[in-house]
């Protein structure tokens, strides 16, 4: 899964950027938080509680930048008006979902044996659903013949994810802190 999700991290960033969609952009922050999420969660295996927070509060850290360049950028291309390529963002939606459908699938025969696995399967939900968003983004982008329903759901998504993030970010400093040094020496 750390692969289906880390090449549509990059799929969906390099979409967005080449063709001037920044609800893909928003849409790969789902994908790179479910890499990052997997990869940390494999890297501190048995490490101390401060390790693993300390991962956490990576993960969050890179996530807000991350965030923040997206949110930026679409704030930016509301006065720079980038008209990006909808059949490119429907196609690349429509893939997400099958890859979010492909991790689900993968998922779904070990959801009765862990309440985290059944968690992460209610989050590839959410995911498949912010998928669909796109490829109607892509449709209305098409239909209207304007950025702007790109640039809007790109600006709210990022916003939601940016403030999930800082909570994240936020109990990954608590944790870190109870488990011994500040991060902030």
């Amino acid at each position: 899964m750390i692969a289906i999700t880390g090449v549509m991290f990059l799929v969906e960033m390099a979409a967005g950027h080449i063709y001037g969609s920044h609800v893909l952009q928003a849409d790969a922050l789902d994908f790179l938080d479910d890499a990052l999420t997997y990869a940390l969660s494999l890297a501190v295996i048995g490490a101390s509680m401060r390790i693993r927070a300390a991962a956490a509060c990576l993960k969050a850290i890179l996530l807000c930048l991350t965030c923040l360049w997206v949110l930026s950028s679409s704030i930016y291309h509301m006065f720079v008006l980038e008209f990006p390529r909808a059949e490119i963002m429907g196609a690349v939606g429509l893939f997400a979902v099958l890859a979010n459908t492909a991790c689900l699938a993968l998922l779904e025969p070990h959801t009765h044996r862990d309440a985290h696995i059944r968690a992460d399967g209610l989050n590839y939900r959410h995911d498949i659903a912010g998928n669909v968003a796109v490829v109607i983004a892509a449709l209305a982008v098409w239909f209207l013949q304007s950025p702007w329903p790109d640039l809007l759901l790109a600006i709210v998504a990022t916003g939601q994810r940016f403030s999930n993030t800082i909570q994240m970010l936020r109990q990954a400093v608590r944790l870190y802190r109870a488990s011994g040094e500040s991060p902030m020496r």
